[in-house]
């Protein structure tokens, strides 16, 4: 039986938005989070940096994450959902560039901190677009919709994977420079489709208009400690795997390699696999799965060494780690209130954050240790697998059972919901 064209041509619109929406997450986490990997060797080398003080740096972009996931909703409500998502794309990509300019290690840091702001922001508010996007109430076509949006990440990891080796490549360890303008200037030639997409949305879905009611999230609070815990798991090793990689004697295009496969794996499980998988899971089935499928992940490159182990880390972890946030996004979609969803996201991704800049730094100070960066990373074993524990805790209930306690401040009349 074909679908009807009305059907058809709905359904293209919501198809393409998604993937507009995409170019946020390609710069917001492909390329402002991420690519850090890729350069910290080069950049360690360059600038005599210790693991601590390279774990220190993605510590203050993870602070930068706190504040801008903490205040997104209110620069959704400050300045329209559709402007905060550009303006945070443009930020980052401001940053990008300038953090091609200067050796200095308090400049850089400064600007790892607002990157850091400006891609939360981005993130948080543009979840939130990509799970309206879909206003009907077909719960497994809105999760594949922002599964679309979520594939943004790893297509922004496959682009960084090949334009910064290039640059270190061309200019040795003196091209991280090089790597971080190139970046700059893809992520504003993002800025159209995301600004046209962003368009898209309708405006009353988009801004997350006035609404009465506060909703509690204390049903959610299993899911807010999961995710502290799988955000320190998952980022120490994508800050300090391509170092380990190169510790074990892999060069430039092998790392390179590694990554482009990673985010490969990334964009086609989220995109093809995920945000169906996610949409048939309840409870916290789904982000229990994500953490032990990426706590499976890590195992290969720490157990063994060579281009197969590695590869095999990067299929396995790279198909599962940017499934933690499509979970989190559908989770908070069918839970709470259509006007709460960003509030919602935000704080989740606060939770989020607070594991991200506390997993590096003590990753990193464990492999400035004896033991080396692999004894940090057994580290993101270890939180992997007590997030899997914690995640199955969680239970589901719809939005309609949402009470007043503990509520999301969006800044409208309280009211209690039954």
């Amino acid at each position: 039986m074909t679908a009807s064209p009305s059907l058809t041509a709905k359904r293209r619109p919501e198809f393409l938005i998604a993937l507009g929406l995409a170019a946020g997450p390609v710069v917001a986490l492909g390329f402002t989070r991420f690519a850090y990997a890729l350069l910290l060797p080069a950049m360690r080398e360059k600038l005599h940096w210790s693991y601590a003080a390279a774990g220190g740096m993605n510590t203050s972009n993870a602070l930068g994450y706190i504040i801008g996931a903490a205040t997104a909703a209110w620069w959704s409500r400050r300045l329209g959902a559709r402007k905060a998502f550009v303006w945070g794309i443009v930020i980052s990509a401001l940053a990008l560039f300038a953090s091609g300019t200067t050796d200095n290690f308090a400049g850089l840091t400064v600007l790892r901190f607002v990157g850091g702001l400006s891609t939360a922001v981005t993130f948080v508010v543009g979840s939130a677009l990509a799970s309206r996007v879909h206003s009907g109430g077909q719960q497994a076509r809105s999760a594949a919709l922002v599964g679309m949006y979520m594939a943004g990440v790893g297509i922004g990891v496959v682009l960084s994977g090949v334009v910064v080796p290039a640059a270190l490549t061309a200019w040795g360890v003196s091209g991280w420079q090089a790597g971080w303008l190139l970046m700059g200037v893809l992520a504003a030639l993002a800025i159209g489709p995301a600004a046209w997409a962003a368009r898209q949305v309708p405006e009353q879905a988009a801004g997350g208009a006035a609404h009465n009611g506060r909703v509690s999230l204390k049903p959610l609070t299993p899911t807010f400690v999961w995710y502290v815990l799988f955000g320190a798991g998952y980022v120490s090793y994508m800050t300090f795997v391509i170092a380990l990689l190169h510790s074990q004697g892999m060069k430039v295009w092998g790392t390179a390699t590694f990554f482009i496969v990673l985010g490969v794996a990334s964009a086609a499980a989220t995109l093809l696999v995920w945000g169906r998988v996610i949409g048939r899971l309840r409870g916290g089935v789904a982000p229990a799965l994500v953490s032990a499928v990426v706590l499976i992940g890590v195992l290969p490159v720490l157990l063994w060494h060579g281009m197969g182990a590695a590869i095999a880390s990067a299929i396995i972890f790279g198909s599962a780690f940017m499934a933690g946030p499509t979970a989190v996004t559908v989770l908070a979609r069918r839970m709470l209130p259509a006007h709460a969803w960003t509030s919602g996201i935000a704080l989740l991704t606060v939770a989020f954050s607070v594991g991200q800049a506390v997993g590096p730094l003590v990753s990193g100070m464990m492999s400035d240790s004896s033991g080396g960066i692999a004894k940090g990373l057994w580290l993101s074993v270890i939180l992997l697998a007590v997030s899997a524990v914690v995640a199955l805790i969680q239970r589901e209930r719809s939005a309609g059972h949402q009470h007043r306690e503990t509520p999301v401040a969006t800044g409208a009349p309280t009211v209690t919901r039954h």
